[in-house]
């Protein structure tokens, strides 16, 4: 994921927004925390650095013993059929979650037009995944802007409502137009879609903080740098006050612009919630070494600290 990406993150500010003034608001519908799932992006041994012991044949198998859930980016370069949906289904244990994107020919190539055969075969296939699928979610480009506000909503009318969907806005437009916003908050939050939080060094200013479902969906993109763990505390102290304030579910996936400890930063974010919030949310219980950047002794000097603290 190179979106968002900076030679040196050091030089940004990291620094979580301040929450925005209707988040609150939004969260206090919901009812309590209900479940929680963390996880990586993807799961094959070529990014997921000494992630699999030895001999592991079987990746997704593996995989879904150590974490509870999977934000399914394969859905979004390939189409799969739904034979193929119910042997990765099967694979995994009851409590496991898929989160699927939606195919990149539905968001990028045709931009929301025309798009109901590409949907249908996309829900057709989620649907497969029964008990076991968590949220689709639709990740536009960032040169998609408001001037397309009639296919979003058209997109989102249209929309199975037994799939539960969340959606990634990647132009500022959409958040610095204060009319443009409300239009755009009012209808996720009249038709229940989660809008999708992104945090990457490179793009603060798609750091929006605005709930419009009981529904964190957190899209975590770590720089490589010693300063990922740190962002990841300051989002344990951003969740404690959500949780406070009703939120419900906490969808929490972790990306690296250049994967190289992908695992370890959701292992550390895991047990720090879990300590934190008395939960037992599944996480690796051993690792390998991370294959260290340039500041990756640093970071994991950092995590270890952190943990035994």
């Amino acid at each position: 994921m190179k979106f968002g990406s900076v030679d040196n993150p050091a030089l940004v500010d990291l620094t979580l927004p301040p929450d925005h003034p209707d988040t609150v608001i939004s969260l206090a519908k919901g009812n309590g925390l209900k479940q929680v799932f963390v996880g990586c992006a993807k799961w094959n041994r070529q990014d997921l650095k000494n992630f699999y012991p030895r001999g592991t044949k079987d990746e997704l198998t593996y995989y879904s013993t150590q974490f509870n859930s999977i934000e399914l980016n394969a859905t979004f370069y390939n189409s799969y059929p739904p034979e193929q949906i119910v042997k990765w289904r099967d694979r995994t244990p009851e409590d496991f979650k898929f989160f699927p994107k939606v195919h990149r020919f539905v968001s990028h190539v045709k931009r929301l037009n025309n798009v109901e055969m590409e949907v249908e075969t996309f829900t057709i296939a989620a649907r497969a995944f029964e008990n076991k699928l968590g949220m689709a979610f639709l990740q536009l480009h960032d040169n998609f802007k408001p001037t397309n506000m009639n296919r979003l909503v058209k997109f989102v009318e249209k929309w199975p409502v037994d799939i539960p969907l969340g959606i990634e806005l990647r132009n500022t437009e959409w958040f610095n137009e204060k009319a443009v916003a409300e239009e755009v908050y009012k209808l996720f939050e009249d038709y229940g879609i989660t809008n999708i939080i992104t945090d990457t060094a490179g793009r603060r200013d798609l750091l929006h903080m605005r709930q419009t479902t009981p529904t964190a969906f957190i899209r975590y993109v770590g720089s490589n740098h010693e300063s990922d763990y740190a962002r990841l505390d300051d989002w344990l102290g951003r969740l404690k006050v959500w949780i406070k304030s009703g939120l419900e579910n906490l969808y929490f996936f972790v990306h690296q612009n250049l994967e190289k400890e992908s695992p370890h930063l959701s292992k550390y974010f895991i047990e720090k919630f879990n300590k934190q919030f008395g939960m037992d949310v599944r996480g690796p219980v051993n690792l390998g070494p991370a294959e260290i950047s340039l500041f990756g002794k640093v970071s994991e000097d950092y995590r270890n600290k952190k943990l035994s603290g």
